[in-house]
């Protein structure tokens, strides 16, 4: 059985992802770039699980199952990153705190 963390998410443009987009976004090559969350090694301790793993996310305003990979980026313990997608749209918060665009960072989700 595995636990559950919360981590303070954060989603952004990657590389992978802006190739994948090239190829197009219904391409293998763009699923396997977006439908991850990357983690610290440290949070897959926490968790209890391998590497890629499929794990729920699951924030305020919904849930999404990700491949859990481990950070390619220089990412904290707590911290999480998810390429921006329709993966990472399921879970971000709709309030826009009257700027017209909703937060893409630093929201919290349990994984």
């Amino acid at each position: 059985m595995s636990n559950k963390i919360s981590l303070n998410m954060i989603t952004c443009r990657s590389i992978k992802q802006g190739v994948g987009m090239e190829a197009g976004k219904t391409s293998q090559k763009y699923f396997d770039a977006c439908s991850i969350i990357e983690m610290h090694a440290d949070d897959f301790k926490k968790l209890g699980i391998w590497k890629n793993t499929n794990v729920k996310v699951t924030s305020s305003v919904g849930s999404v199952i990700l491949k859990a990979v481990e950070t390619r980026q220089d990412l904290y313990p707590g911290l999480g990153h998810i390429p921006m997608g329709p993966w990472a749209n399921r879970i971000v918060p709709a309030y826009t705190f009257s700027t017209g665009e909703p937060c893409f960072k630093g929201f919290p989700v349990t994984v």
